[in-house]
């Protein structure tokens, strides 16, 4: 018989088609959901908003990547130790131990582990919470044996024994027990007892000491003091086969003469290198002779013990000195079992005869063979971490329901915090784990989107974010800008901007991008011009300073005569101006004509359709790319694999976005400048509005609204007579005389 497969809900969000996750069945039957339909293929264990603990222990593979097949496997597991796979759509940190499925292998150890830690929290009842797990070192704390196989003093109950194992921690360090506290294993233990029988071996074949209690501090001053001796004694016979070189085998007057100015005490390293005694030729150093400053000590300490019988030392006498160490010296450097000398030879040679070693492997035996029960503890531990964390992590991973969810207090696990900067609080901040990949995806993301830098005195570390900025206008985002980042946890961080990706933010803005650009344009160039005219002027100046004479002559013949005043020159100016304004009327009058017959309505359309010639290529670029924002390249960036595109509509990103909204209060700035009242204003402008209009009406320029009424622009003409034969001939009379002309 067929199995039935099972039924999935679906949910349109983010501009695709996704599975929803919403019961425990769906948990239950992930391995049979098509590869194809998960929103994301894999994900880091680091960087986002679920404790690291539950992400490594789906991490099967340890290698810091969440995959498909470890999130499946991690669902089957969770679903067969436990009894109602709905529990686990409620991420809750707590569990009754009765719904472990104890017909399960893991679920009944789980089972038993819950129920023996709350035994040893002395917990009454059956729930057993995250905190409960957590706390290993409370759980173990009362505990005889925790299958760690160390045992401590309080696993011994012989005083022997737990003396023991006081000095086996003492002397060689023991190892770290469950409960905390230092103990020792079976290694431990038999590295002890093995120490102890060498020390005693060594003890009994102790070597008299030559020198008595002094022995020790006579070998450290003989070998401190063997090389210079010896080279003493090269050097006197050196000098004693040629006398002549006496003086360059001696201390040098020149080397003492180059330190003598400076402070000696500084260059007992100079002094030291010097010989031991002076060179006088003979083989032979008097015990009482004029040592070294840097070896006198050490000699005197050495001469003072061996008190030798001659008062001048040879070779031979040396020697014999050092040889008078060497069976003291071979015995000491047989030693063994140093580590626990500390001990005394006493207690060393108490604790051989008792014996405890045995019993103290027993102890260790037995706290091993409770290895799988206290294994099932840490497992319970496994459990509660991955069991509250694992469905959020499913709603961030096989769709992303964290992200597009109404409830503006659920985050998806990539969003790190809020950035508080020009007036808005941008919820979509992400952690940048690779500022290089995020410089080569960011910009397909088609985000406006602000990095910055952030540092506390909190954190030794500094944080690298991107916000998208969603909601609002541009306003004063700037690279250099400080804001202000809280974490998850609340931390605020001093944030500065360092990076923007400039990308539309809204259709409203888009639309006055053009006018702003325009005006930032004119504002550089007028800046430029003013700049290079400042320049220039300067530069003039300069010129004619260096150039000018440094004494005017009384009169100076030479001076080229001042031209006289060229009329002519100026009215051919003058007429050039004319008629530049003539042609600009002209142009403009051509454009009023053009306008004549309409009405006041087309005059508003026609100003709306040059407003959005202006402003409707930058609208429509921007609302195509409003529709094309996605999420993906910047997860992306930062290691996931999506697998679905994730995109932010117009509605969902105004979402993202919080900007300040203000009660509308009519308040008074105390600062505000001084003038003539608003209702004056608006009657100034209105009269000046309706000035200019009359103006041009009265100049026939709003002919094709309503002609002029001055005589001088009535364009009504009487036709002339025709002249005929019948037509009397017209008398002009001129004023000087009374001739009539005939016309």
């Amino acid at each position: 018989m067929a199995t039935k497969k099972h039924s999935w809900n679906y949910e349109n969000i983010g501009g695709s088609t996704r599975v929803k996750i919403t019961t425990g069945a769906d948990i239950a039957h992930l391995a049979e959901l098509d590869l194809k339909k998960w929103t994301v293929l894999s994900c880091p264990t680091t960087g986002l908003d679920i404790d690291e603990k539950s992400l490594k222990y789906i991490d099967t593979e340890n290698d810091g990547r969440i995959r498909v097949s470890e999130v499946i496997s991690t669902s089957q597991w969770l679903t067969s130790v436990i009894k109602d796979a709905e529990l686990l759509v409620k991420g809750a940190d707590s569990i009754d131990v009765e719904q472990f499925n104890q017909e399960n292998a893991d679920g009944q150890r789980l089972y038993n582990s819950a129920k023996q830690i709350l035994v040893n929290l002395g917990k009454e009842g059956t729930v057993i919470s995250l905190a409960d797990t957590k706390d290993t070192t409370a759980i173990f704390a009362k505990t005889r044996f925790n299958g760690d196989g160390v045992i401590t003093e309080q696993t011994a109950e012989d005083a022997d024994e737990k003396a023991v194992v006081a000095a086996i921690v003492s002397t060689l360090g023991g190892v770290a027990d469950r409960s905390g506290v230092n103990g020792a294993n079976a290694e431990l233990i038999e590295k002890f007892y093995q120490a102890l029988s060498d020390y005693s071996a060594w003890h009994s074949a102790t070597v008299d000491a030559p020198y008595g209690a002094d022995t020790d501090k006579a070998i450290e001053a003989y070998n401190a003091l063997d090389i210079k001796v010896k080279d003493y004694f090269v050097r006197a016979k050196l000098a004693g086969f040629a006398p002549e070189s006496a003086m360059k085998l001696d201390v040098q007057t020149a080397l003492i003469e180059a330190i003598s100015a400076d402070n000696l005490t500084g260059k007992t390293d100079e002094i030291a290198a010097y010989p031991i005694a002076r060179i006088t030729g003979k083989a032979e150093l008097a015990v009482d002779a004029a040592i070294n400053p840097a070896w006198a000590a050490k000699f005197s300490t050495l001469m003072n013990i061996v008190k030798p019988k001659e008062k001048v030392l040879t070779e031979e006498s040396w020697a014999a000195i050092g040889a008078s160490f060497a069976a003291y010296n071979a015995w000491k450097a047989a030693k063994k079992g140093a580590e626990v000398e500390a001990l005394g030879i006493d207690t060393i040679n108490k604790m051989i005869a008792d014996n405890k070693k045995q019993a103290l492997l027993d102890l260790v035996a037995q706290d091993v063979a409770l290895k799988d029960s206290a294994e099932g503890i840490d497992l319970v531990n496994k459990f509660m971490y991955i069991f509250r964390d694992f469905y959020r992590l499913l709603c961030n991973f096989v769709t992303f329901q964290d992200f597009y969810s109404r409830n503006k207090n659920v985050k998806a696990v990539f969003q790190s915090g809020r950035l508080l900067i020009d007036q808005r609080e941008c919820r979509m901040c992400m952690l940048v784990a690779d500022m290089a990949k995020h410089n080569t995806m960011a910009a397909a993301s088609g985000m406006y989107l602000v990095y910055c830098d952030c540092t506390t005195k909190a954190s030794p570390t500094k944080l690298n974010i991107v916000a998208a900025v969603t909601v609002g206008d541009i306003g004063d985002l700037v690279v250099g800008k400080n804001a202000i980042y809280f974490d998850n946890n609340g931390q605020m961080w001093d944030a500065v901007i360092t990076k923007i990706i400039d990308n539309p933010i809204s259709i409203g803005q888009a639309f006055w991008s053009p006018y702003r650009r325009m005006a930032t344009t004119i504002e550089n160039l007028i800046n430029k011009t003013a700049a290079d005219k400042d320049a220039a002027m300067m530069k003039d100046a300069n010129a004619k300073i260096n150039a000018a004479p440094t004494a005017a002559p009384a009169d100076d013949k030479s001076k080229a005569p001042t031209p006289p005043f060229d009329i002519a020159k100026f009215a051919g100016i003058f007429a050039a101006i004319g008629m530049a304004v003539g042609m600009i009327g002209t142009a403009l009058a051509g454009i009023l004509d053009s306008f004549k017959g309409f009405t006041w309505w087309q005059y508003i359309g026609i100003f709306i359709g040059i407003m959005m010639f202006i402003s409707g290529p930058a609208m429509v670029m921007a609302w195509m790319k409003l529709r094309r924002r996605n999420i993906a390249p910047l997860l992306n960036a930062n290691g996931w694999a999506i697998n679905a595109s994730s995109k932010i509509s117009i509605p969902f990103g105004e979402t993202l976005t919080d900007i300040a909204k203000f009660p509308k209060l009519k308040l008074k700035d105390p600062y505000a400048k001084k003038g003539i009242p608003a209702w004056q204003k608006w009657i100034i402008s209105l009269l000046t509005v309706a000035l200019v209009v009359a103006g041009l009406w009265l100049g026939n320029k709003l002919s094709f609204i309503a002609p002029s009424p001055l005589p001088c622009f009535n364009k009504e003409q009487v036709e002339a007579p025709a002249h005929s034969a019948e037509t009397p001939a017209t008398e002009v009379v001129l004023p000087t005389d009374s001739t009539k002309v005939e016309a």
